[in-house]
């Protein structure tokens, strides 16, 4: 788990956003050059292919306490948790050539300990807890590639899904009363998240059928807002009004993984 300042979380979300942006256009623009070849080419399919893969998982969740309830009097308080795990799961695609470009379509689901936790939301206190855990990721995908010798390079984009345990839980403790959860003062949200994915990565061949292959992609599921207070006994801040009271979260993931896969014919 790590903690930043506001200022640092927006220079890692600009390096974030830009680096995505890049690919992206990046993508795009290989995409059209295939496109801009003889109109008349017809699709050619290759292969298929399908295989398992090992890695890790970064998880980066971002936090923040939008009226100051938790970090109370500090409205717009950042907490930021980031964790990394083990991640596995399996992938299947195919490839063709459009217009003499060799591209490729694959979707790919991943499972592991991809979880964070923060107990910053009250950096005194610490009596709040944030978790987030990613159960499982999916994507499809787009991709174009290039062959350079005996490997083969390749940059990938698409949609991404994934099932996503958000939560906080606040600790309330009383004089003479062992520590105890405040229900109202907590919330936990399971649901499915769809976003968005890009990924570059290596391949090469270990004999006619098997395929050695290391890629890295980053995974962005934007932000929801949650409530806690929904009893409005107790105002969002000083001053403020006594109502539920928003947390604004955000999850993205970065996942690096090493993959064996097995191709087929047409």
């Amino acid at each position: 788990m790590t903690h930043h300042s506001q200022t640092s979380s927006a220079c890692g979300d600009a390096w974030q956003r830009g680096f995505a942006a890049a690919a992206i256009l990046f993508l795009l623009a290989a995409l059209e050059s295939a496109h801009a070849g003889d109109p008349t080419a017809d699709s050619i399919w290759t292969e298929t292919y399908a295989g398992l893969f090992i890695g890790s998982g970064l998880t980066r969740n971002r936090l923040a306490d939008v009226d100051g309830f938790a970090n109370w009097g500090h409205p717009g308080w950042i907490s930021e948790y980031d964790d990394q795990g083990f991640a596995w799961g399996a992938l299947a695609g195919s490839r063709f050539e459009f217009a003499g470009t060799p591209l490729r379509l694959e979707v790919d689901a991943t499972f592991g300990d991809l979880s964070a936790t923060s107990d910053q939301l009250d950096p005194q206190g610490r009596d709040e807890t944030a978790l987030a855990d990613f159960q499982w990721v999916a994507t499809a995908r787009a991709g174009i590639e290039d062959r350079l010798g005996g490997v083969t390079l390749f940059a990938t984009g698409g949609l991404a899904a994934a099932r996503i345990d958000n939560s906080v839980t606040d600790i309330d403790f009383s004089p003479g009363m062992p520590p105890r959860m405040d229900p109202d003062d907590s919330f936990r949200d399971s649901s499915t998240h769809l976003g968005w994915a890009i990924g570059i990565g290596i391949e090469t061949a270990l004999s006619d059928d098997w395929t050695l292959r290391l890629d890295g992609s980053y995974l962005d599921f934007g932000r929801k807002t949650f409530y806690v207070n929904e009893s409005g006994n107790d105002p969002c801040g000083p001053g403020g009004p006594r109502s539920a009271c928003p947390y604004r979260v955000e999850n993205s993931i970065g996942i690096l993984r090493l993959g064996l896969v097995r191709r087929f014919g047409p």
